[in-house]
């Protein structure tokens, strides 16, 4: 099947590519980009259909993130983030979809997950106090998702509850200063005693269970497949994707350069550097084709409205972080052979080593945590986690 957005997504590369330093430089995605990817219809390709969007499969979205982000990293992180708030949004109950969508369709939602948020029960839904931080491309949207714990009567947290806030109720602080995503924007969300009505919830054993109101009205398969999955991918495309790009820069780069050191000669007749680009090219293909067979079976599975089993949700999480890490092993090696060049603020190998080693760090990629899962599970033992 045609992947129709990425075909409209290609024409956009080279401008995308052109802003990519802008882009790092300013901290912030710029409004001209937005506007292509949603005239595109990028950020609406895991968005339900009654609300404008088309309910793509997403291998198809994944695959048009690491395209963006193989020209810029920043840019393919926010696409990918707030393209996933969609599908996240047709698990909550009609009226929040409603409320979000019912007057613009491209209404824009970010997120940040974390429980930080404090929960005081009253009539009709709860009061809401809180920091977040690491909300990424929080200034192109409208509403965000944040995370917060529900304290039974004893004081001890007795659920995770994920919180629909429209920007009205909170103040961005702009924070963001780092080495690597630097366009992303990511600031910190502060809410002072806001209140969400309960449809604006969506509980954490809901989304485990594969379940959510909004499936009520969203009947796809899309709706039906794990947010581990789905989320966890969402934060190794752009790393995949930035690494891919940085892969392709490498090539056309090295294929001319002249040695001043090791006895000179051209960079592509040494025989160490066809090893190397043979390494990193065979990394970044196993972590794409990973990808694309979890995500494809996971697809099939909801397509039939069969139970996922649990060897393949674990195995999607740990291919998914092992993307990650064979990422940056790619990365790290065409960094280290792309020699004193590589160093050069600006280039698009220094720009994706730091945005691919800065996605790293998120926590969906804690590798040694997700393969200990896949162990345990592979011997028999129960796994329970909120990112399986």
């Amino acid at each position: 099947m045609t992947n129709e957005v990425l075909e409209r997504v290609r024409p956009l590369l080279p401008g995308i590519a052109g802003r990519a330093e802008a882009t790092d430089a300013n901290g912030a995605v710029s409004e001209e980009t937005m506007k292509e990817l949603k005239a595109a219809g990028v950020l609406r390709m895991l968005q339900p259909e009654r609300f404008g969007g088309t309910e793509s499969d997403p291998v198809h979205f994944y695959e048009v993130v690491r395209a963006i982000s193989g020209v810029c990293g920043s840019t393919g992180w926010v696409a990918s983030v707030l393209g996933v708030h969609p599908w996240q949004l047709g698990l909550f109950d009609e009226r929040a979809q409603e409320e979000v969508w019912g007057q613009d369709p491209d209404t824009l939602v970010s997120s940040s997950y974390a429980p930080a948020g404090r929960l005081e029960a009253i009539d009709g839904g709860y009061e809401l106090t809180g920091h977040w931080s690491f909300s990424s491309g929080c200034g192109h949207a409208s509403w965000a998702l944040l995370g917060g714990l529900v304290v039974g009567a004893e004081g001890r947290p007795v659920d995770f509850v994920t919180l629909l806030v429209p920007a009205a109720d909170y103040v961005i602080e702009e924070v963001w200063d780092v080495i690597g995503l630097r366009g992303t924007a990511s600031d910190d969300i502060v809410v002072d005693k806001a209140f969400v009505p309960e449809y604006r919830t969506l509980r954490n054993d809901e989304q485990a269970h594969l379940r959510g109101p909004g499936q009520k009205v969203n009947t796809g398969p899309l709706y039906r497949m794990p947010f581990a999955s789905i989320f966890t991918s969402t934060v190794t495309a752009p790393v995949i994707g930035a690494v891919s790009g940085c892969y392709d820069a490498y090539i056309s780069a090295m294929r001319d350069r002249i040695r001043l050191s090791l006895g000179g000669g051209r960079f592509s007749e040494d025989r160490f550097a066809h090893v190397a680009v043979a390494r990193a090219a065979s990394e970044i293909d196993a972590a794409i084709l990973q990808m694309n067979r979890n995500m494809s079976e996971l697809y099939e599975y909801a397509a039939k409205d069969e139970e996922i089993p649990m060897e393949l949700r674990l195995r999607t999480r740990r291919d998914q972080v092992r993307g990650t890490e064979r990422a940056l092993d790619a990365i790290d090696i065409l960094f280290k052979t792309a020699g004193g060049n590589s160093l050069k603020r600006g280039n698009p190998i220094e720009r994706a080593w730091r945005d691919a080693h800065a996605g790293s760090v998120h926590v969906a990629n804690d590798v040694e945590r997700a393969l200990a899962m896949y162990g345990r599970g592979e011997f028999g033992f129960t796994v329970e986690d909120n990112l399986v």
